[in-house]
């Protein structure tokens, strides 16, 4: 093990991180074993009002779209799968653990809203790449930067200096982290996620989530670690303008195949959003992604 690994650990370990609600650790016990179905893993839900009543919301939101009201978690995971619901129910629980620390211009609300885009973009991206089940990927993108709020609570002035010192996005967080720390948010997020004893796959993608040169240069391209990956080269939220838009729109044209106009895609995004932001009880971005792409073309031509 290196120093840079027990380090992370060490401060995460004094940072005394919240346990998981019961019923989240439930969800993932029932997951190791193939044979249980929508019976089981209604059982933890339902033991848990307010994770019902989100996961009844969710089923019933214009993004399913079912014509008539879903009013059991049994017959909801049946319509939508054991993956969907295990996944945002597992999204839900980490969102509920995490603080508001009080650095700078840090702003968890941003943060949440810059997740759910990053989510869906993923979901969206996994399934152009081809891959038929991408609901891992909606779930690691959400929880990508899950780490951010939690090390700014630990070291509020060092995080207020780094945020600060992306200067609205024309540096990366975990770059300044790198230089900083010698470790990342990305990598203390892997940390975060095993000793939740959340899926490997989660890790892993929240741990290479900054790594997408790396990613693009193998052989054969892991189009998951690719899709949550290019997700973290969307604007945030509360950037003046989106200064690695070139390095997405290169990256995405490269490996889009038969895939749609960013600009189409950037919009079905911003769709998604609208109709999946309710559920989680968030408000609609200063701009979309797609205002924020012209945005920079206008930039570009003046």
């Amino acid at each position: 093990m290196s120093e840079k690994e027990v380090n992370i650990k060490e401060l995460l370990a004094g940072a005394q991180l919240p346990a998981l609600p019961q019923s989240a650790i439930r969800l993932l016990e029932l997951s190791q074993d193939p044979e249980n179905g929508p019976a089981e893993f209604a059982l933890p839900i339902e033991s848990d009002p307010g994770l019902t009543g989100q996961v009844l919301r969710f089923v019933n939101s214009s993004y399913f779209g079912f014509s008539r009201e879903i009013s059991s978690v049994k017959l909801a995971i049946t319509l939508v799968g054991i993956r969907t619901i295990k996944n945002f129910a597992l999204w839900s629980a980490v969102f509920s653990l995490m603080p508001n620390p009080k650095s700078g211009p840090f702003d968890l609300k941003n943060l949440w809203q810059d997740s759910l885009r990053r989510g869906l973009f993923s979901r969206t991206m996994g399934k152009i790449l081809g891959l038929k089940d991408a609901e891992d990927l909606f779930a690691a993108a959400l929880l990508q930067d899950m780490a951010v709020p939690l090390l700014a609570k630990e070291m509020p002035e060092k995080y207020e200096a780094l945020i600060n010192g992306r200067h609205h996005g024309e540096k990366r967080l975990s770059t300044l982290e790198k230089e900083a720390f010698g470790w990342n948010h990305a990598e203390a997020g892997g940390v975060i996620a095993r000793g939740w004893s959340l899926p490997e796959e989660f890790a892993v993608l929240i741990e290479s989530h900054v790594d997408l040169d790396e990613h693009l240069a193998q052989s054969k391209p892991d189009p998951g670690k690719i899709s949550v990956a290019l997700s973290a080269l969307l604007p945030a939220t509360n950037d003046e303008s989106w200064s690695e838009r070139d390095e997405f729109e290169k990256a995405y044209n490269k490996i889009k195949g038969d895939g749609p106009a960013l600009l189409d895609l950037l919009g079905q995004i911003d769709a998604d959003y609208e109709e999946f932001a309710p559920v989680l009880k968030l408000t609609a971005p200063t701009s979309t992604l797609v205002q924020s792409y012209e945005s920079v073309t206008e930039e570009a031509n003046t």
